[in-house]
């Protein structure tokens, strides 16, 4: 398995506005497994008042060890839950995905914490990417446009526009059906680089339906969705609120 790279956001109370807050990076090789807050951790002490994680203390520290987080870990299903494979496959998995697979298709979701687990998107060597993402904030559309949630197909094609006046973020994705219904949004971590690719080669990126998880799935995983572009010269995640603290 290749070096791979997680992100956590944590999600304050009031405006709930995302910040990227620490880094994940993963060479079981070794095996070795290295968390590091990131500048988002600053600014979101600055604007938010991030409380820092218990399990890690220390906002300028370089955390290591030769096993998963307890913090990721307690974030992947038990392998031994009988409901394994149904779990796997609202996630569009199979049975031999590893942890780090898991965390970085399954969001980390936890009901009793405001944090997310997402991975690093890789940009190929022609600029082009493929990222996949659970629909954030349908749960907020308008009636009509949750009746055509209930209408969804896998592999419908979606419609991926900028949003320039959203009253909590400014800027935001919006996920559209073809027909133009608003039924959500991207999460609010990736907006930056996906509204790079956008704006840069607006003829070359585009979404769809990867699958539709009714309940009792969680409903932050619904609707999963998969999204391709390419950046002209862009490096995604490279903004000073991916870079960690200690180098």
């Amino acid at each position: 398995m290749t070096p791979k790279t997680l992100f956590l956001a944590w999600q304050e109370k009031d405006r709930r506005q995302w910040f990227p807050v620490g880094r994940l990076d993963v060479d079981v090789s070794q095996p070795e497994y290295r968390f590091r807050y990131t500048g988002g951790a600053r600014r979101a002490r600055a604007e938010a008042g991030f409380p820092l994680l218990v399990e890690f203390p220390e906002l300028e520290e370089d955390y290591k060890a030769s096993s998963l987080f307890p913090l990721f870990q307690n974030r992947v299903i038990n392998p031994g839950r009988p409901d394994l494979r149904d779990y796997l496959r609202n996630l569009d998995l199979d049975h031999k995905a590893d942890p780090i697979e898991i965390l970085a298709a399954n969001g980390g979701f936890r009901q009793t914490d405001a944090y997310e687990v997402f991975p690093k998107i890789e940009r190929d060597a022609d600029g082009s990417f493929l990222c996949r993402f659970f629909l954030h904030g349908w749960r907020h559309v308008n009636s009509a446009a949750k009746e055509r949630l209930k209408r969804l197909m896998p592999g419908e094609a979606l419609y991926v526009t900028l949003e320039l006046t959203n009253p909590v973020t400014g800027f935001a994705v919006q996920i559209q059906t073809e027909d133009y219904f608003m039924i959500g949004w991207a999460p609010r971590y990736l907006a930056a680089d996906l509204a790079m690719a956008m704006a840069g080669v607006p003829d070359q990126y585009s979404a769809r339906v990867v699958r539709i998880n009714p309940q009792p799935a969680p409903s932050k995983q619904r609707v999963l969705i998969e999204m391709k572009g390419r950046w002209d010269g862009h490096e995604p995640m490279s903004g000073r609120d991916y870079i960690p603290v200690v180098d």
